[in-house]
């Protein structure tokens, strides 16, 4: 038997401890199954025993006992096992005893069993989770001494629930070993007493026959004595001779007395084998049979009672293991669950933590200030131009002048830029001397240069280049940015931090410079005052090709003004402030409003004149009124174009949007077998992707996810976007293609499935 229950305190008191033998007891009742039949012929208990006391050793009402049967009953009840049919009678009553007590083995045992699986799977999980949550990347502090306080609470019940299924087990081996015996005893008995029985059966048949025949032979007899003649006679006579009556009479006379002995020898024997049953053979069968029903049904009983007090000690020490009871000082050895929660302070962790934090303060910096360099500092022409000042910043809501740009700020998670800036205006000549170098001879370079930062001041993004073949610059006052590009857009790093996304060049020019005009030169108009019609649409920051070229290029060789097709996501972020491209972002929200029902979304192909015309449009102007596709008409009411649109922008992309370099990690993560593992591995690298990256990924897979929610009209399931988007978004290496493609439709394939498990709704 099991040993007793844990608690938190002393659960039981003194009486109710186990024995030292190790075995559960209910006070003083005899734990063998066979136990000696009580009066009334239920389970014996003895008088010392405490019935009537709970486990906690409260007084509860007095069990009600059996009472015994009524004068008549017990009569026919004697008439009925003194008669023939009684030991056939309780043969069928032991069996039925026989089968209830199986029954209720195989009930202790499944039960056992149940109860086992629970506790062994309730103690893994508390252990598991306790190891858990003591690392330091789980709070700690008053949270994590009451997590494991309920955790040693639970893993004391556990404990408490392994010994409820051993002792169940006992118990089933018990009483499985009851029933084998009292059904050995059974066939025993109905052998025996059976085959008395069937004995008395036989010779009263035969005693029967005899006294039939010997009844036959004597009315034959008298028949031949009375001289009467009897056809069978006649017939007799003929077969044996003709004899004379007296011999015959003489040959039946023999016949009777031989059957006369027969008769009563059959009459004897029966009378002394029914005599040897009634008074030996059945009353020790039946009495047999009795005591083993007895036997078996007591111990069923007993085992009954085990199951119930062993019932109320788990309870009862699970209820002290969650609340225990504090002794007479009012202080327990352990808190109860409910004072281990409720000794949580949520404010004192939070100020722990932080506060240990204390020693990572960084030092100060001191007080922040511009510094201007002298390079920008304004130097008479050396063609008497007139000394220009920094333009002024136009505030949020204005239209910025032609051939400004938009620089992206230091910004919070979903906030835009706010502000337009421009470079100062120069004066004089430059030389190359301590900036950039001059361009080439086939003109500026499509190439970002870097650039470099002295000291903590703000800076453009590009500086003043040397004019081609060596000459002075011929005009003073122009924007470093607008000699250095086109149409792109610079950005400033901020005096008060480091360098953001937006402070690097993200826009190559369109192509080389046209040399200055051989006349003199004239100012641009978006220095001097521009008319209207030489500016771009109004808040796209469009300016006009530099050096005094007409604003419109020739048919076939214009470049677009803000290309988003081609270019990396983190140069868009750094270029336009948001975190989800505008093409993308356009593309989501029209196949959610209008291609969720669509069958085989993203699988069908649109217009290839509709996606190119689309792609046009924003490379030219992303905020174009026009590709609010909110509006089916600026999509051609067709969704299979716009989801086109968003497969050709992620394609074109030049690091797929999984990036190279993190590309061999995701088909390692996706070949685990473990779906846990292979989740958690792929949550991991997707955590270390860059941010333009993260977020465009997080607002597409979100979007796919909503597209498998219409499975059931679309045909569109997590498998069939996976074989889709996997080379899409993880990139196609003609070397590994082949090999890798089944890898990647596994990754794309597990982030659908665990998109809330990867990605935060909100």
């Amino acid at each position: 038997m099991a040993s007793e229950f844990r608690s938190g305190s002393e659960a039981f008191p003194p009486q109710h401890q186990r024995d030292p033998s190790a075995t559960m007891s209910l006070g003083n009742t005899p734990t063998s199954p066979q136990a000696p039949p009580s009066d009334h012929g239920g389970a014996a208990v003895d008088s010392t025993s405490n019935g009537n006391q709970s486990l906690d050793g409260t007084d509860l009402p007095p069990l009600p006992i059996p009472t015994g049967a009524s004068p008549e009953q017990l009569k026919q009840v004697s008439d009925v096992l003194a008669s023939e049919i009684g030991i056939a009678t309780l043969l069928n009553r032991l069996k039925q005893s026989i089968a209830s007590a199986k029954e209720f083995g195989l009930f202790l045992k499944k039960r056992s069993t149940l109860e086992e699986d629970h506790a062994q799977g309730l103690k893994k999980l508390s252990r598991s989770t306790q190891d858990s949550m003591r690392r330091p990347d789980h709070r700690q502090g008053t949270f994590g001494a009451a997590y494991d306080e309920m955790m040693h609470t639970h893993d004391r019940m556990a404990e408490n629930g392994l010994q409820f299924a051993s002792s169940l087990h006992t118990m089933h081996d018990e009483i499985i070993e009851l029933a084998a015996n009292a059904e050995r005893n059974r066939k025993t008995w109905k052998t025996n007493g059976l085959s008395a029985e069937q004995k008395v059966a036989d010779m009263e048949q035969a005693m029967r026959k005899s006294k039939s025949k010997y009844d036959t032979l004597s009315d034959d007899y008298e028949r031949v004595k009375m001289g009467e003649a009897r056809q069978s006679g006649k017939m007799f006579g003929a077969l044996k001779g003709h004899k004379s009556a007296a011999q015959h009479e003489e040959e039946l006379l023999k016949k009777v007395q031989a059957a006369d002995q027969t008769y009563h020898g059959h009459v004897q024997a029966l009378q002394t084998e029914k005599a040897t049953l009634l008074s030996t053979t059945r009353p020790e069968a039946v009495k047999a049979l009795q005591d083993l029903i007895k036997e078996i049904d007591l111990g069923v009983s007993l085992q009954m009672q085990k199951l119930a007090s062993y019932n109320e000690k788990l309870l009862l020490s699970n209820g002290l293991n969650v609340s225990p009871i504090k002794g007479p000082g009012g202080e327990g050895s352990q808190r109860s669950l409910r004072q281990a929660v409720s000794s949580i302070d949520n404010d004192k962790d939070l100020n722990a933590y932080v506060t240990a934090q204390y020693r990572n303060l960084p030092a100060t910096s001191g007080e922040i200030k511009y510094e201007r360099n002298a390079v920008l500092n304004p130097a008479s022409s050396s063609h008497g131009g007139a000394t220009s000042g920094p333009l002024p910043q136009p505030t949020l809501g204005q239209t910025p002048p032609s051939g400004g740009f938009t620089v992206p700020q230091p910004l919070g998670p979903g906030s835009r830029s706010s502000t337009l800036g421009l470079g100062p205006l120069t004066g004089g000549s430059q030389t190359s001397t301590g900036l950039d170098p001059p361009f080439p001879p086939g003109g500026p370079s499509d190439e970002p240069r870097p650039f470099s930062q002295s000291h903590s001041r703000s800076f453009s993004q590009g500086t003043s280049p040397a004019p081609l073949g060596g000459h002075p610059p011929q005009v003073s006052g122009r924007t470093t940015g607008q000699q250095r590009y086109g149409n792109g857009g610079g950005g400033s790093f901020s005096a008060a931090g480091p360098p953001q996304l937006g402070a690097l060049p993200f826009q190559p020019s369109s192509g080389p410079s046209p040399p200055p005009p051989s006349g003199p030169y004239q100012a641009p108009q978006e220095l001097s005052g521009s008319s209207p019609a030489t500016q771009g649409p109004s808040g796209t920051g469009r300016s006009p090709p530099p050096y005094g070229v007409p604003s419109q290029p020739p048919a076939g060789a214009s470049a677009p003004n803000k290309p988003v097709f081609g270019l990396s996501l983190s140069r868009l972020y750094e270029r336009d402030g948001l975190a989800v491209p505008m093409v993308l972002y356009q593309c989501i929200q029209a196949a959610d409003l209008y291609g969720l029902a669509l069958e085989g979304i993203y699988r069908q192909s649109g217009s290839m004149n509709h996606i190119q015309r689309l792609k046009n449009m924003f490379d030219t102007d992303s905020s174009n009124p026009a590709l609010d596709f909110r509006n089916p008409e600026n999509f051609y009411h067709d969704v299979n174009s716009v989801t086109g649109l968003l497969k050709l922008f992620l394609r074109d992309l030049p690091d797929p949007l999984l990036t190279h370099e993190h590309h061999d990690s995701f088909i390692a993560a996706a070949k685990h077998d473990d779906e846990t593992v292979r989740r958690d591995s792929l949550h991991a690298i997707i955590n270390s992707l860059p941010d333009p990256n993260y977020a465009t990924l997080r607002a597409l897979t979100l979007h796919l996810y909503r597209v498998m929610d219409n499975s059931h009209t679309n045909r569109m399931n997590s498998h069939n976007l996976a074989v889709i988007f996997g080379p899409t978004l993880m990139g196609t290496d003609p070397s590994t293609a082949i090999a890798d493609a089944g890898w990647q439709i596994k990754v794309i394939d597990t982030i659908l499935q665990n998109t809330y498990q990867i990605f935060d709704e909100d």
